[in-house]
């Protein structure tokens, strides 16, 4: 008997109890062997935590082509105090699968899912088939980057980590993910009031799928209200700390300063000027965004003020958000920049920039151009990951044949489209010469944010789609 979502949504819940940031997969690593094993299959497991998980093809179909099952297995933990340890707490609400205060990890939690419950029943037709699930696909992509020639075998692969159910991904922007270093000075702190500045209640999002949203970053809203204040107020800054991942859009900030003894009345003045500001620009896009500020202890140190304008410059000059929309392909980011975190630590002002376009060499120009912003004013800029863009022949007969077996099951044909998003398919193609790949997935609503989102019939609905399209490949 085939199985239902219901074991899809078992297996999920058993991922959701192992935490799984970025960078720290080796749990989940651990579970995919182990559950490789129960069902005495063979499987790899590479340096990077990258797990590749063999089947038999169903008795009769063996001369059938190889088939890959794609996925990765970490996750953006958003509104975690603890992500190395906090199991993820989620409940259904009028159809849709939602967390409790955190992230879901239905990207790509789900996909995995399916993947997994595949691997499992016997009633599944299915050619010779080859599960791989990657690792560190949010935050740099050295699972896929660093793939071998012979880890895999098979060349038509079904992506199981698109988040618009009703499309066929047959692109993908490329990505540069940059770390940025401001150098810093430590120096006493000077006599005067401590303050906390927060905002809170954005909406944040992925950076890519969200970008033309018109949200508001915590890195914008922070720029604008401490450059209004450095005209009238001498500061000094202790420790900055913005947004929650490098792949997402900011949703919060704090920054602890310190202020003269004179100047309380204008400091909240200013909390007043911007709230007034974002409901002005952001009531639409960001009704919760708010700024509190507030009195809080005294700190030892302060950054030098050097390292603050460079901050201040650096991040007036770079782009955050819409750099250009496409030209052939309507209502589509053609390239974009997002400022995904801002961290004082102890020698640095850390901040993240992630870059995105279908066009490499406008990614690679745009990332050029951030880090030499970042150099002049004293910086050094690592590039963490650049992965290509990725474009699929529309026509080619897979894909004919995944939109078919939509048509079939589902009695509609999704859309083919190429999303602002980055996916590991463009390390695959480099990879492995002669691939084909189709991503597909159920409707997931603001990855990346703590109103991460699946909802549940689109689940069934692909589940659906998969069992067919992987008989018809058999």
């Amino acid at each position: 008997m085939i199985p239902t979502t219901e074991r899809v949504f078992q297996i999920f819940k058993e991922l959701n109890q192992i935490p799984r940031p970025s960078h720290h997969e080796e749990r989940v690593a651990d579970y995919l062997c182990k559950f490789a094993e129960r069902l005495h299959l063979s499987y790899k497991r590479d340096g990077e935590n990258c797990v590749v998980i063999s089947k038999p093809a169903s008795p009769g179909h063996e001369g059938a082509e190889p088939i890959v099952l794609l996925n990765h297995m970490d996750m953006v933990c958003v509104g975690m105090s603890d992500p190395l340890n906090s199991p993820i707490d989620a409940y259904v609400e009028n159809g849709w699968m939602k967390a409790r205060g955190t992230s879901l990890g239905a990207d790509n939690g789900i996909g995995l899912s399916m993947a997994l419950a595949v691997l499992e029943s016997n009633d599944i037709v299915h050619g010779p088939m080859e599960v791989i699930t990657t690792t560190n696909e949010e935050d740099g992509m050295s699972g896929a980057s660093g793939l071998s020639k012979d880890f895999l075998k098979g060349r038509k692969v079904i992506n199981l980590d698109s988040e618009d159910y009703d499309t066929i991904t047959t692109g993908a922007a490329g990505a540069c993910l940059q770390f940025h270093r401001i150098p810093v000075k430590r120096v006493p702190a000077p006599e005067g009031c401590w303050y906390s500045i927060r905002f809170e209640g954005g909406l944040g999002g992925h950076s890519g799928v969200d970008i033309n949203k018109g949200r508001c970053s915590a890195v914008k809203a922070a720029w604008t209200l401490l450059a209004a204040m450095r005209h009238a107020c001498h500061f000094a800054v202790a420790s900055i700390k913005i947004g929650e991942a490098n792949a997402s859009i900011a949703s919060s900030a704090e920054i602890i300063i310190c202020i003269p003894k004179e100047c309380p009345e204008y400091i909240m003045q200013q909390e007043k000027e911007v709230n007034k500001w974002l409901d002005e620009k952001y009531s639409g896009s960001d009704p919760g965004m708010h700024c509190t500020i507030s009195r809080c202890e005294s700190q030892k140190t302060v950054i030098n003020s050097g390292a603050f304008d460079a901050l201040m410059t650096s991040l007036e000059q770079i782009p955050q958000g819409v750099v250009k929309m496409s030209e052939t392909m309507p209502d589509t980011v053609e390239t974009s920049n997002n400022i995904g975190r801002v961290l004082t630590e102890e020698e640095c002002i850390f901040v993240s920039t992630h870059t995105r376009s279908f066009i490499d060499s406008d990614m690679e120009a745009l990332s050029r151009d951030i880090a030499s912003v970042f150099a002049t004013c004293g910086a050094k800029s690592e590039t963490v990951m650049s992965a290509p863009a990725w474009q699929e022949d529309q026509q080619s007969a897979f894909l004919q044949l995944t939109s078919d077996t939509f048509l079939d099951v589902l009695g509609w044909r999704p859309r083919m489209v190429a999303m602002h998003f980055v996916l590991e398919a463009g390390f695959f193609v480099e990879h492995y010469p002669g691939i084909q790949i189709a991503s597909i997935g159920p409707r997931i609503v603001e990855p990346h944010s703590t109103s991460e989102r699946v909802e549940l019939s689109t689940i069934e609905d692909i589940w659906r789609v998969l069992i067919e399209l992987l008989k018809s490949l058999s």
